[in-house]
């Protein structure tokens, strides 16, 4: 048996659907594990974690490549920073035509979706930390990001 990407896929939305944390299937030499590590800092809607992944989530800690970028912009602004549980691409709205799930200055609460990150051509979204007012933005709709990114900025 071949594991192909749409099978993964597939598997990914048992565990999601299912409230499961893991799947293991067996096919001769061939084996799979895919596991959801659930994060007590982040808040996520069934985000699928890549298989084998069980690295912990830092809420506050930037990408270290992102390091010498932010050496030459302003400082960090002060606030609670909200980041990606995953590799994959930003959306700040539900479709291309739709307002944005928030903007520099709206106040959002405790679980309010701020974004929607796609990974592995499912569409995530990606609940809030903390309650505040966004005060900065710090990817754009359609960007590649990293795990562990800062998105934006909740005061």
């Amino acid at each position: 048996m071949k594991f192909e990407t749409e099978y993964i896929e597939k598997l990914a939305k048992i565990i999601a659907d299912n409230e499961l944390t893991e799947i293991s299937l067996e096919d001769g030499e061939q084996a799979i594990t895919i596991r959801k590590d659930l994060p007590e800092v982040m808040m996520s809607s069934a985000a699928p974690a890549a298989v084998q992944v069980s690295a912990p989530v830092q809420a506050a800690a930037p990408v270290p490549a992102q390091a010498p970028a932010a050496a030459n912009e302003a400082p960090a602004p002060k606030g609670k920073a909200i980041t990606s549980p995953m590799v994959g691409t930003f959306y700040a709205s539900p479709s291309p035509d739709a307002e944005p799930f928030v903007e520099v200055g709206k106040t959002i609460s405790e679980g309010d979706v701020v974004c929607i990150i796609e990974a592995m051509k499912l569409m995530n979204e990606i609940k809030s930390e903390h309650s505040g007012k966004v005060i900065q933005i710090c990817v754009k709709n359609g960007d590649p990001i990293e795990y562990g990114q800062v998105l934006m900025y909740v005061e």
